[in-house]
């Protein structure tokens, strides 16, 4: 059984074979896939593709790219979203350096009210950083110290991670889990591998980030659950464990994480 934890099947790349990518992701054992949304309008588009697909889950958010025009009353109707069934985290939000889409002061004013958000719901985070790490974790680091909810143990995740391993450390030690995706499979990726290989067991997650980041031997092409398979496969190799080890302890990893129902059934 195995778990992909990012895939944003609600976009356009999937809408013409969406029922056939779910039926490979399925013969490849993937029994859960989460749809984290970037925005407020495709919050509400995501936990309505749940609602049809037994196997998906939802999570609902801003993403930084998406928050030139954030307000406040876009947390209440977050907040009413966050309470629909299937929706299982807060997401994805966090800060990007990288693309100039929108002021760092509406990024951060953002990540922090989605923070809030979170905490009040009681769902955990899935955290985007783009050459923004050092920010990143210092807003977390003030939100976890101000956690008293059950979010304490399982405060999120820090998505497709592609930052120093000390950053890795220091995101484990404030409770959070470390998202891995196609690029652990890529020729060059070997700093990322030494971070797969350093990360505890008990933290990694695995995720296709599709229709991105698609994995060797497909990269190029269009990503999607089913290649999530490629992923543990890597990650295996690097830590001198079986593919069925991985795939087990990521798992239980994302049960533990979004409190998914141990009787997920697939489409």
């Amino acid at each position: 059984m195995l778990v992909d934890t990012h895939c944003h099947l609600d976009f356009e790349r999937y809408e013409e074979d969406r029922g056939a990518v779910l039926d490979r992701a399925a013969e490849a054992g993937v029994i859960a896939i989460i749809n984290p949304a970037v925005d407020l309008a495709n919050s509400a588009v995501v936990c309505d593709l749940a609602a049809a697909h037994p196997s998906i889950f939802a999570a609902v958010g801003i993403h930084p790219n998406s928050a030139a025009d954030f307000s406040s009353e876009q947390i209440a109707r977050l907040q009413a979203l966050a309470g629909r069934e299937k929706v299982v985290a807060v997401g994805e939000i966090g800060l990007d350096y990288y693309r100039d889409y929108c002021p760092v002061s509406m990024q951060k004013r953002a990540f922090e009210a989605q923070l809030a958000l979170a905490a009040e719901v009681s769902l955990p985070v899935i955290i985007h950083n783009r050459e923004a790490g050092e920010d990143v974790l210092a807003v977390l680091r003030d939100w976890v110290a101000s956690l008293n909810s059950p979010l304490q143990d399982r405060p999120g995740v820090l998505h497709s991670f592609s930052a120093p391993l000390a950053m890795a450390e220091t995101a484990i030690e404030l409770g959070f889990y470390i998202g891995i995706t196609g690029p652990v499979t890529f020729k060059k990726a070997e700093e990322l591998r030494r971070i797969v290989a350093a990360v505890p067991a008990d933290r990694l997650l695995v995720e296709t980030d599709g229709p991105f980041l698609t994995p060797h031997p497909y990269r190029g092409r269009r990503n999607e659950p089913a290649y999530v398979r490629y992923i543990v496969e890597r990650i295996a190799s690097v830590r001198g464990v079986t593919f069925d080890d991985i795939a087990l302890q990521t798992t239980q990893n994302a049960r533990r994480l979004f409190g998914l129902p141990l009787d997920i059934a697939a489409d």
